[in-house]
């Protein structure tokens, strides 16, 4: 009884998973705004984290990685080598990201930002489409955190799989 009781339960869950019925993952209206802080230490961290996700990874202004990124830029995905030299190479010689000209207010959608001692971590919408129906889409989130080292970010992790 206790079998049909939990295979029921979990039929129930898995039916309601594949409808898709969760709330959709929303952009803050004003990114720039959450990459503040009145902690000067935080604020620090969190202006440093903003010109990551706008200038390198939005503008891909890769040549100014120097600015953001300890030269040792320890790294935990798995599709990128540690170091700041070998993710410049992976933006700009594996991926081929072309410097373009930065816009005023940051344009990548980010859900929250959230800092805490020396971590920052960037929340990001995710659209991904439906495993059971390609044509549909639905809402994830995506993250980056980094630790920073004197204002730099000196590691980094993320959601990223081989």
């Amino acid at each position: 009884m206790k079998r049909l009781k939990f295979g029921m339960i979990l039929a129930v869950l898995l039916a309601a998973s594949s409808a898709h019925a969760q709330e959709a993952v929303t952009a803050a209206s004003d990114a720039d705004a959450l990459f503040t802080s009145p902690d000067p230490k935080l604020d620090a961290n969190k202006q440093a984290a903003y010109h990551i996700v706008k200038d390198l990874l939005e503008c891909g202004h890769w040549d100014e990685a120097d600015k953001y990124l300890t030269p040792a830029y320890h790294q935990h995905n798995p599709a990128v080598k540690s170091g700041r030299d070998a993710v410049v190479s992976f933006f700009t010689q594996v991926l081929k990201v072309q410097p373009k000209p930065c816009p005023t207010k940051m344009q990548t959608p980010v859900v929250s930002v959230v800092a805490e001692g020396d971590l920052v971590i960037v929340v990001f919408p995710r659209v991904m489409k439906d495993p059971k129906d390609p044509t549909k889409t639905y809402t994830t989130t995506w993250f980056d955190m980094w630790r920073f080292v004197d204002g730099k970010a000196d590691e980094h992790w993320d959601g990223a799989t081989l």
